[in-house]
């Protein structure tokens, strides 16, 4: 099904969206927010810049934009997969306890924040460019990835990474941190994506964005993982 989404209001294009029994293709999307809110079991490419909370509470479809997005995108996200030819806004995966998020480009601030795993669900955003500051704050579980392309020489991620971070873990394919870390996260050095899952996430990107893997699994990355030495982590109970 098609749907050609210029001058639509947001109400009637998602009307549309849920109620359609086929997989869908949205032309001159300008700014729709909640497109895909809840959605499962369907497939939806987007052309254009859908609105904030793309794919809200997506649970098991799987969203593709040839643009950017906006902000809040996978916010409370339980499954599915969003695809994102381009970059995105603040607050990716805000609260996200499952499925999966990759960007080709950059992301805005907080990135991941509240991000959490349960049970079977770990959640899991793969970043192709840079990430801006406070990436993974108050992090709870599922594993935020940040390759590093297209960065101009710029740091791979902002000020303040892992702000409150007590469960998951962040990769960063870097050769150096250029920013302090809080004391809520300690680093280490590693060769490679590390953990079979970490590999998988990696390999998934280049095959979606079209990119050759080598590079990217041979690299060095920095793992980011909570610091079970800082006090703040006795505040939360275990996962």
């Amino acid at each position: 099904m098609k749907i050609y989404a210029n001058g639509m209001h947001y109400a009637a294009l998602n009307a549309a969206v849920r109620q359609s029994e086929e997989n869908i293709e949205i032309f001159a999307c300008v700014g729709q927010r909640y497109l895909g809110a809840g959605l499962e079991n369907k497939k939806v490419v987007i052309h254009g810049t859908p609105g904030n909370a793309l794919g809200a509470y997506l649970n098991g479809a799987e969203l593709t934009v040839e643009g950017n997005v906006q902000e809040a995108t996978g916010d409370t996200m339980n499954g599915g997969v969003i695809e994102v030819h381009g970059s995105a806004g603040d607050a990716t995966g805000y609260a996200m306890r499952g499925g999966k998020i990759f960007i080709e480009g950059d992301v805005g601030y907080r990135c991941g924040i509240h991000m959490k795993a349960y049970l079977s669900h770990r959640p899991a955003i793969v970043i192709g460019g840079r990430a801006g500051s406070f990436l993974g704050e108050y992090q709870a579980g599922g594993t935020l990835i940040v390759l590093g392309g297209h960065t101009e020489q710029k740091p791979i991620v902002g000020n303040f990474c892992g702000t409150g971070m007590h469960g998951g873990e962040i990769l960063l394919r870097c050769d150096a941190l250029d920013a302090a870390l809080p004391a809520q996260v300690k680093a280490e050095r590693i060769q490679g994506p590390g953990s079979e899952e970490a590999v998988s996430l990696v390999k998934e990107w280049c095959a979606r964005f079209g990119k050759d893997e080598a590079p990217y699994l041979a690299a060095a990355y920095y793992r980011l993982t909570p610091n079970a030495e800082n006090p703040y982590r006795q505040m939360y109970t275990p996962n």
